[in-house]
């Protein structure tokens, strides 16, 4: 693993423009929902850039887990930070959001119809790569993070509780008990312990979780006093950011309520965008650029979709900045590192049961699509394949074979 920078190593240009880029090629190829940005991220940064360790990396995906907004991109947000400083998490950010960002503009203004940019070929092939993308980085992290009975028994306890209750906070219910289990099971799953690298101090760590409570607090007030469509939409997709556990799918009830209960906008068009946010890659949560160019009331669409976008990811910044420096304090003693190797095996667990449903479940129907997920994984684990290319060539394969008889 790479060594950490210093505070005043963070944020250099040339390390600023190298993290956007990286990022920028994740936004462009990462489909598949965030359980696949999570096996992507794993892949571009602990197998070949070396930026974490498995135990590191587990334990930030299990710290994002915990936080309420999208996990997946928080999971970048931190990896920025650490390699950047706050420059290099904007860095992050802006690139894996970008693409899906613009992409959903379009869309609002009518300009670029998700059929026409994805066919629904290439749509089929990149749900397929994403089946042998998540079952490389499962059989990788079990490699590291479970390699004794106990922890193996616990990934699979943590797998099968995920499938029999599959709603969100199941997940963080999951975590918690894994943790305890880790502690009577210390002298067994003791682990060494691997450094973050956050430069944050804990008093730069308290004024972000402040931050983030003032305006959860303070924007319906706001709202309420200076009754603005701007400041209503901020405080909704603010509100939307902070307060849904499990990301992705979990945002539309919330930000239905919110933005077409109201009648800022009408079900059919909701609905429309939530499906073309399907079709593009990067964090799911951009479906808030389509609400905020669709909806009336904004100087001009573009302008609104990057008000809801930065409204609903605010959250994310704020706790991931807030947070790490009090995750790692408590992270260095004994007790907590007993827990985190529970908690670390059943991170697999739930990625292993989100591999099966919805990856799976979603991406295989038939015998050829089991052939084509089967051909992408022995590229990527032992052809040493870059995603990139793995994914470029599914896309492909899956136009080709939709256009046979």
């Amino acid at each position: 693993m790479t060594h950490p920078k210093t505070a005043a190593e963070c944020g250099a240009p040339e390390d600023t423009i190298r993290i956007f880029l990286i990022f920028l090629r994740l936004g462009l190829t990462c489909f598949g929902g965030p359980v696949a940005h999570v096996a992507y991220f794993r892949d571009e940064f602990v197998a070949r850039r070396r930026w974490l360790t498995e135990r590191a990396y587990a334990d930030l995906v299990a710290l994002c887990q915990f936080l309420p907004g999208p996990a997946s991109s928080q999971v970048g947000i931190a990896l920025g930070l650490f390699r950047g400083g706050y420059v290099g998490a904007l860095a992050a950010w802006l690139g894996f959001t970008l693409p899906s960002a613009i992409l959903m503009v379009l869309f609002a203004l009518g300009i670029a119809p998700h059929e026409v940019l994805l066919s629904s070929g290439m749509l089929y092939g990149l749900k397929v790569v994403a089946v042998a993308v998540v079952a490389q980085a499962v059989v990788g992290m079990a490699r590291t993070l479970c390699t004794d009975i106990p922890r193996i028994a616990l990934m699979l306890a943590a797998a099968g509780a995920a499938l029999l209750f599959p709603v969100p906070l199941a997940q963080i219910a999951i975590i918690a008990v894994a943790g305890v289990i880790g502690l009577l099971l210390k002298p067994t799953l003791t682990t060494p312990h691997d450094p973050l690298p956050t430069t944050i101090s804990r008093r730069a760590g308290l004024g972000w979780l402040c931050a983030f409570a003032t305006l959860l607090a303070g924007l319906p007030i706001l709202s309420h006093m200076f009754p603005m469509q701007t400041l209503a939409a901020v405080d909704a997709f603010y509100r939307t950011g902070a307060l849904v556990f499990g990301g992705g799918h979990v945002v539309l009830p919330l930000l239905q309520s919110e933005v077409a209960h109201p009648g800022w906008i009408d079900a059919d068009t909701f609905m429309a965008g939530y499906a073309a946010a399907q079709a593009v890659p990067g964090p799911l949560f951009t479906f808030a650029a389509f609400l905020g160019s669709a909806m009336p009331g904004f100087v001009s669409p573009w302008l609104g979709g990057m008000i809801c976008l930065l409204a609903i990811f605010a959250p994310a910044f704020l706790l991931v900045a807030g947070v790490l420096p009090f995750w790692e304090t408590l992270r260095r003693q004994p007790k907590a590192q007993a827990a985190l190797a529970g908690i670390n095996a059943a991170v697999v667990g739930l990625l292993l049961a989100a591999w099966y449903q919805p990856v799976w479940t979603t991406g295989i129907v038939d015998a050829r699509d089991a052939a084509l997920a089967l051909l992408a994984f022995i590229a990527l684990m032992f052809g040493r394949l870059p995603p990139w290319l793995v994914v470029a060539g599914s896309a492909l394969s899956g136009w080709l074979l939709s256009t046979l008889p």
